[in-house]
Protein backbone atom coordinates (compact mmCIF):
# COMPACT_ATOMS: atom_id res chain seq x y z
CA UNK A 1 0.00 0.00 0.00
CA UNK A 2 1.47 3.67 -0.61
CA UNK A 3 0.04 6.19 1.32
CA UNK A 4 0.05 9.94 0.63
CA UNK A 5 0.10 11.51 4.02
CA UNK A 6 -2.61 14.31 4.45
CA UNK A 7 -1.40 16.36 7.18
CA UNK A 8 -3.27 19.84 5.89
CA UNK A 9 -0.79 20.78 3.02
CA UNK A 10 -0.81 19.88 -0.64
CA UNK A 11 -3.81 19.23 -3.33
CA UNK A 12 -4.50 15.48 -1.98
CA UNK A 13 -6.81 14.43 -4.90
CA UNK A 14 -4.74 15.41 -7.61
CA UNK A 15 -1.68 13.36 -6.33
CA UNK A 16 -3.88 10.45 -5.75
CA UNK A 17 -5.04 10.44 -9.25
CA UNK A 18 -1.46 10.90 -10.09
CA UNK A 19 0.17 7.74 -8.24
CA UNK A 20 -3.60 5.43 -8.94
CA UNK A 21 -3.31 6.19 -12.85
CA UNK A 22 0.62 5.00 -12.26
CA UNK A 23 -1.19 1.46 -11.15
CA UNK A 24 0.26 2.24 -7.22
CA UNK A 25 -2.42 0.87 -4.78
CA UNK A 26 -2.83 4.44 -3.28
CA UNK A 27 -4.98 5.84 -0.39
CA UNK A 28 -5.02 9.38 1.42
CA UNK A 29 -4.56 8.86 4.84
CA UNK A 30 -3.12 10.35 8.28
CA UNK A 31 -4.01 7.05 10.22
CA UNK A 32 -1.88 5.35 12.65
CA UNK A 33 -2.15 1.65 11.53
CA UNK A 34 -2.27 2.57 7.39
CA UNK A 35 0.95 4.59 7.91
CA UNK A 36 2.63 1.13 9.64
CA UNK A 37 1.16 -0.64 7.03
CA UNK A 38 2.47 0.79 4.02
CA UNK A 39 5.02 0.04 2.19
CA UNK A 40 5.74 3.30 0.38
CA UNK A 41 4.67 6.88 2.00
CA UNK A 42 4.06 10.43 -0.02
CA UNK A 43 5.02 13.22 1.28
CA UNK A 44 3.68 16.62 -0.85
CA UNK A 45 3.19 20.17 0.07
CA UNK A 46 2.52 23.15 -0.91
CA UNK A 47 3.23 26.79 0.82
CA UNK A 48 5.93 27.91 3.42
CA UNK A 49 8.26 25.75 4.50
CA UNK A 50 7.92 26.52 8.06
CA UNK A 51 4.22 26.36 7.89
CA UNK A 52 4.08 22.66 6.87
CA UNK A 53 6.75 21.73 9.08
CA UNK A 54 4.62 22.99 12.03
CA UNK A 55 1.76 21.05 10.22
CA UNK A 56 3.23 17.69 10.17
CA UNK A 57 5.16 18.70 13.48
CA UNK A 58 0.73 19.34 14.77
CA UNK A 59 -0.20 16.12 12.49
CA UNK A 60 1.92 13.57 15.02
CA UNK A 61 3.48 11.70 11.86
CA UNK A 62 7.01 13.11 12.31
CA UNK A 63 7.89 9.84 14.11
CA UNK A 64 5.96 7.70 12.21
CA UNK A 65 7.71 9.13 8.71
CA UNK A 66 11.40 8.48 10.12
CA UNK A 67 10.41 5.00 11.86
CA UNK A 68 8.91 3.99 7.92
CA UNK A 69 12.44 4.85 7.10
CA UNK A 70 14.28 3.14 9.27
CA UNK A 71 12.68 -0.03 7.94
CA UNK A 72 14.24 0.91 5.21
CA UNK A 73 10.23 1.24 3.19
CA UNK A 74 10.08 3.53 0.22
CA UNK A 75 9.35 7.56 1.17
CA UNK A 76 8.35 10.42 -1.91
CA UNK A 77 7.94 13.68 -1.36
CA UNK A 78 6.96 16.34 -3.78
CA UNK A 79 7.78 20.00 -4.44
CA UNK A 80 7.65 21.16 -0.98
CA UNK A 81 7.47 17.48 0.03
CA UNK A 82 10.69 17.01 -1.46
CA UNK A 83 12.12 19.75 0.25
CA UNK A 84 10.94 19.18 4.11
CA UNK A 85 13.29 15.98 3.53
CA UNK A 86 16.58 18.38 3.97
CA UNK A 87 17.89 19.37 7.63
CA UNK A 88 16.87 23.17 7.28
CA UNK A 89 14.56 25.78 4.88
CA UNK A 90 15.51 29.14 5.22
CA UNK A 91 11.99 30.44 3.90
CA UNK A 92 10.58 33.69 5.95
CA UNK A 93 13.21 32.58 8.60
CA UNK A 94 15.48 29.42 9.25
CA UNK A 95 13.64 26.20 10.02
CA UNK A 96 14.34 22.61 11.00
CA UNK A 97 13.29 20.16 8.20
CA UNK A 98 12.94 16.34 8.94
CA UNK A 99 16.45 15.57 8.19
CA UNK A 100 16.66 13.02 5.96
CA UNK A 101 18.97 14.30 3.68
CA UNK A 102 22.23 16.44 4.26
CA UNK A 103 21.32 19.51 2.83
CA UNK A 104 19.38 23.32 3.19
CA UNK A 105 16.46 24.62 1.01
CA UNK A 106 17.27 28.22 -0.26
CA UNK A 107 16.13 31.32 -2.13
CA UNK A 108 15.94 31.38 -5.90
CA UNK A 109 18.11 34.39 -5.53
CA UNK A 110 18.38 34.84 -9.42
CA UNK A 111 18.03 37.62 -12.52
CA UNK A 112 15.82 35.23 -14.18
CA UNK A 113 11.74 35.44 -13.21
CA UNK A 114 10.69 33.88 -9.58
CA UNK A 115 9.02 31.76 -8.54
CA UNK A 116 10.35 29.08 -11.47
CA UNK A 117 7.19 28.37 -12.82
CA UNK A 118 6.11 26.68 -15.92
CA UNK A 119 8.10 23.64 -18.01
CA UNK A 120 11.22 22.92 -17.55
CA UNK A 121 13.94 20.31 -19.01
CA UNK A 122 15.39 17.30 -17.17
CA UNK A 123 19.41 16.87 -17.43
CA UNK A 124 20.57 12.99 -15.93
CA UNK A 125 22.95 13.07 -13.51
CA UNK A 126 22.74 8.87 -12.53
CA UNK A 127 21.49 7.95 -15.79
CA UNK A 128 21.48 4.48 -14.56
CA UNK A 129 18.83 5.19 -11.35
CA UNK A 130 15.62 2.89 -11.92
CA UNK A 131 13.43 5.41 -11.56
CA UNK A 132 14.65 7.41 -14.86
CA UNK A 133 14.04 3.81 -16.51
CA UNK A 134 10.72 5.12 -18.69
CA UNK A 135 11.95 8.86 -19.57
CA UNK A 136 14.73 10.42 -21.95
CA UNK A 137 17.30 12.84 -20.95
CA UNK A 138 15.91 16.68 -21.99
CA UNK A 139 12.23 15.20 -21.37
CA UNK A 140 10.09 18.12 -20.13
CA UNK A 141 7.95 18.65 -16.35
CA UNK A 142 6.38 20.88 -14.46
CA UNK A 143 7.87 23.34 -12.11
CA UNK A 144 6.28 25.82 -9.65
CA UNK A 145 8.71 26.94 -6.76
CA UNK A 146 10.84 29.85 -5.04
CA UNK A 147 13.23 27.80 -3.40
CA UNK A 148 15.58 25.21 -4.16
CA UNK A 149 17.74 22.49 -2.34
CA UNK A 150 21.32 23.60 -1.83
CA UNK A 151 23.69 20.56 -0.98
CA UNK A 152 26.35 18.49 -2.24
CA UNK A 153 24.88 16.68 -4.74
CA UNK A 154 25.69 12.98 -3.16
CA UNK A 155 21.67 12.42 -3.90
CA UNK A 156 20.99 13.99 -7.07
CA UNK A 157 19.73 12.17 -9.85
CA UNK A 158 18.13 14.86 -11.94
CA UNK A 159 18.68 18.11 -12.03
CA UNK A 160 17.03 21.49 -14.51
CA UNK A 161 18.68 24.38 -15.08
CA UNK A 162 17.26 27.62 -14.68
CA UNK A 163 19.93 30.06 -14.50
CA UNK A 164 21.65 27.90 -12.12
CA UNK A 165 21.56 24.05 -11.22
CA UNK A 166 18.08 22.89 -9.87
CA UNK A 167 18.06 19.30 -8.54
CA UNK A 168 15.07 17.93 -9.72
CA UNK A 169 14.85 14.48 -8.78
CA UNK A 170 17.16 13.08 -5.38
CA UNK A 171 17.66 9.96 -4.25
CA UNK A 172 18.85 8.29 -0.89
CA UNK A 173 18.51 4.90 -0.19
CA UNK A 174 14.89 3.85 -0.12
CA UNK A 175 14.26 7.99 -0.17
CA UNK A 176 12.72 9.65 -3.41
CA UNK A 177 11.91 13.53 -4.02
CA UNK A 178 11.27 15.34 -7.23
CA UNK A 179 11.09 19.07 -7.00
CA UNK A 180 8.20 19.01 -9.83
CA UNK A 181 4.93 18.44 -10.27
CA UNK A 182 4.89 14.38 -11.13
CA UNK A 183 1.15 14.81 -10.97
CA UNK A 184 1.20 17.65 -12.87
CA UNK A 185 3.51 16.65 -15.96
CA UNK A 186 1.58 15.16 -18.63
CA UNK A 187 3.11 11.31 -19.53
CA UNK A 188 6.63 12.19 -18.64
CA UNK A 189 5.13 12.56 -14.80
CA UNK A 190 2.93 9.29 -15.39
CA UNK A 191 6.10 7.11 -16.92
CA UNK A 192 8.39 8.63 -14.22
CA UNK A 193 5.92 7.37 -11.29
CA UNK A 194 5.19 3.96 -13.38
CA UNK A 195 8.82 3.59 -13.00
CA UNK A 196 8.19 3.90 -9.03
CA UNK A 197 5.73 1.03 -9.23
CA UNK A 198 8.31 -1.55 -10.62
CA UNK A 199 10.66 0.27 -7.67
CA UNK A 200 8.39 -0.96 -5.32
CA UNK A 201 6.98 -4.34 -7.15
CA UNK A 202 10.85 -5.00 -7.11
CA UNK A 203 11.45 -4.47 -3.47
CA UNK A 204 7.90 -6.37 -2.70
CA UNK A 205 8.89 -9.01 -4.56
CA UNK A 206 12.36 -9.39 -2.73
CA UNK A 207 11.19 -9.87 0.61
Amino acid sequence: MNVILDYDSGNLDSVLRGFLDAGIDSIISKEVPDIKEATSLVLPGVGAFGDAMDALKKSGLIPLIKEHVKQEKFLFGICLGMQLLYEKGYEHGVFEGLGLIHGSVKYLDIEMKVPHMGWNQLSFFKPQDPILSKIKENDHVYFVHSYYVESNHEELVSYTMYETLIPAIVRKNNIYGTQFHPEKSGSVGARILQAYKEILDDYLSSD
